[in-house]
């Protein structure tokens, strides 16, 4: 009960800081309201239906870039006649509202289309390419207020998919931005300098660029660790911290996988960053001030959950996310010791989202299974399931009780809204 209130007086106090970032049941950037896979205090539901309310189904291009909505409308990214295209819609129709060019497509064996998700901030959008195309729009017509390009800008070469090492040479740029105040911070990766670059959100005038890492698939975001508020990454080599402000180095750890497919985003609890791979498993760094700076500290790791690409989610002090690469276990976690507290075989092979509605979860699958699950660290308890899409490695939507998926492989793509708070198929 305490957990719950806190959310709930935390999410009010932040949509106040954030000046219209969004509405209370809003779901307007990567992992949600809080970047924390966290839905919006609410209506939580009771069961879940095998067959859940379809409100609405569009046939859209490709791409696996997730879709944002905030304050009735929805946006999504997808592949168009040869082009990564931009779309805001209605959310509760899914009638479209226009449609703009962003680039060029970006395609290599998995599918055509945007990977990075976009932002809603009031009356403006932020949206990326594959190749590295980043602009800010206007909500009410999607004119380019702002842009800025990762080669051009910043000397990030595009390749494409068969050249060796690089972040947008294998499988284009994936992380997405985060803003925070009147600031956006952008993976760019580039490695002279430019790992993350910071820019004012309504001018994109740069206010600082730092670092000489490469970005991996990971997005970063904004934390206070040890009373100081920073950028907090996990790019194609280490898991850092950057100074809010300025930019400068606070920490620094580095961190080694195959292909450099850091992916997951980090887990902020308290003053500690909890992350994994599929190579070293989860570790969790505490983070202490020392020496005009800061140090990060292992706290435990957990080797035996070397869990690919999806991001796990914090309820209370557990960790709930897919399971070990290939083994299609949901796993929950003690985020203080990192113990494994239960194993429920059954999920999707490789790729999970998982959202908090309360004290509930709901997890979709690879395969496009939903599953309703307690956020119980005692045992699994399974409230409901239903197949709502095919293979898909989008991570949903969650507004208002509506569950927006996006599915596709190169056979076709779509967009679906249901209502998962209306019993009725």
């Amino acid at each position: 009960m305490k957990h719950s209130l806190l959310r709930a007086v935390c999410g009010v106090v932040t949509w106040l800081g954030a000046a219209g970032f969004c509405a209370g049941g809003d779901w307007p950037q990567w992992r949600g309201p809080e970047r924390d896979g966290h839905a919006a205090p609410g209506p939580v539901p009771a069961t879940l239906s095998a067959e859940p309310k379809m409100v609405w189904r569009r046939e859209i291009g490709g791409g696996f870039s997730s879709p944002v909505v905030a304050q009735g409308q929805l946006v999504y990214l997808d592949a168009q006649a040869g082009k990564e295209v931009v779309h805001l819609a209605d959310a509760a129709t899914g009638r479209q509202i226009w449609a703009v060019p962003l680039a060029d497509v970006y395609q290599d064996e998995w599918g055509p289309g945007p990977r990075s998700t976009p932002m809603l901030d009031g009356d403006r959008i932020y949206v990326q390419s594959c190749n590295g195309e980043f602009r800010c729009l206007n909500r009410a017509d999607g004119a380019t207020r702002w842009s800025l390009n990762f080669e051009r800008d910043f000397g990030v070469k595009f390749l494409g998919s068969k050249a060796n090492e690089g972040t947008a040479s294998r499988r284009g740029n994936n992380g997405s931005g985060v803003v925070a105040g009147d600031r956006v911070f952008l993976p760019v990766g580039a490695v002279n300098g430019a790992t993350l670059v910071c820019c004012d959100k309504l001018t994109g005038k740069e206010i600082w660029r730092a670092g000489t890492d490469e970005a991996g698939y990971s997005s970063p975001v904004v934390a206070t660790l040890a009373g100081v508020r920073q950028v907090v990454y996990f790019d194609a080599d280490a898991l850092l911290g950057l100074d809010f402000a300025t930019g400068r180095g606070l920490w620094r750890v580095p961190l080694k996988t195959n292909a450099k497919r850091h992916a997951m985003t980090p887990v902020i609890r308290g003053d500690t960053v909890t992350v994994n791979s599929h190579t070293f498993g989860m570790i969790c760094f505490q983070i202490t001030n020392s020496n005009g700076g800061q140090t990060a500290t292992p706290v435990w790791t957990n080797r035996e959950l070397k869990i690919n690409l999806a991001t796990p989610v914090l309820v209370d002090h557990y960790l709930f996310s897919h399971g070990e690469i290939n083994a299609r276990n949901l796993v929950c976690v003690d985020a203080l010791t990192g113990k494994t507290l239960w194993k429920q075989p059954g999920l999707g092979e490789t790729v999970s989202a998982t959202i908090a509605v309360g004290n509930r979860l709901l997890v979709q699958s690879d395969r496009g299974e939903l599953l309703l699950v307690a956020a119980d660290p005692g045992q699994y308890q399974e409230l409901g399931r239903a197949q709502v899409c095919g293979t898909t490695w989008s991570h949903p939507a969650y507004a208002d009780g509506k569950l927006f998926v996006r599915e596709g492989t190169l056979s076709g793509w779509k967009l679906t809204c249901f209502d998962l708070l209306d019993p009725k198929p």
